[in-house]
């Protein structure tokens, strides 16, 4: 059966095994099977360079390897918690990393794929600290950090982004409909993919079609698609 599958926001992180578990089957019983497998954002709960050595993150980049050695072509686009992702990280895992914005041809139907933070415009705190951290001076310098100071920063910045969270409205965290008009109009398609939101769904208007995938929380989320269209479908940890 042709099917491509995809997933967002799992916030892989040693604290919750039962996410990695449930990823590792996936991996191992799904995508094994499919003709691509794209990764739209927040694999990680936070990645803090492709210099970590620890035994987790090679537990995830080992399960990437095997996929793509079998023959599965797997793509990633990064996420507010993963933007760090380079180079090394797809040498070690054969994973190709694509731009914020990419269109895809899935079976003769064309889709632009993105993480989804950039379509919440009234989030505007959030954009800020998005294009100051998406600064390349700022990487260079953040990647040449001893790996522990970087670990102390994130864990900084993760209780910023938990505080900052508490106090906005969740229409701020959602996406624009005029933003989202107006992508599709740019890259001249009628469907989007994403991620981010963390509200599965799928929504269609007069100007096209926008599929919203499912976090990782409670249980996994995988959108897939195949000749015939688009399901969201969950996986029990």
């Amino acid at each position: 059966m042709q099917k491509t599958l995809f997933i967002s926001d799992l916030h892989l992180t040693p604290k919750r095994p039962d996410i990695t578990d449930c990823f590792v089957r996936f991996m191992r019983t799904e995508a094994i099977d499919c003709d691509a497998l794209y990764v739209l954002g927040d694999l990680f709960d936070f990645w803090v360079g492709d210099d970590d050595d620890s035994e987790f993150a090679l537990k995830i980049q080992a399960e990437f390897r095997q996929l793509t050695l079998a023959g599965v072509p797997c793509y990633f686009i990064h996420g507010n918690r993963d933007f760090l992702v380079g180079r090394r990280f797809a040498r070690r895992t054969g994973v190709t990393l694509l731009a914020e914005e990419h269109v895809v041809d899935l079976y003769g139907q064309k889709a632009l794929l993105l993480h989804g933070d950039t379509l919440c415009t009234q989030d505007v705190r959030y954009l800020a600290f998005r294009k100051k951290v998406h600064q390349p001076w700022l990487q260079w310098l953040f990647n040449r950090l001893p790996l522990f100071i970087k670990r102390k920063l994130v864990s900084k910045i993760q209780q910023d982004i938990r505080q900052d969270k508490q106090h906005k409205a969740m229409e701020i965290m959602d996406v624009t409909p005029d933003e989202v008009q107006q992508r599709l109009q740019h890259h001249s398609v009628s469907l989007m993919i994403h991620g981010h939101t963390h509200r599965p769904d799928i929504h269609r208007h007069s100007y096209g079609t926008r599929v919203v995938l499912g976090d990782w929380y409670e249980q996994g989320s995988v959108g897939v698609f195949t000749p015939n269209g688009f399901t969201l479908e969950k996986r029990a940890f």
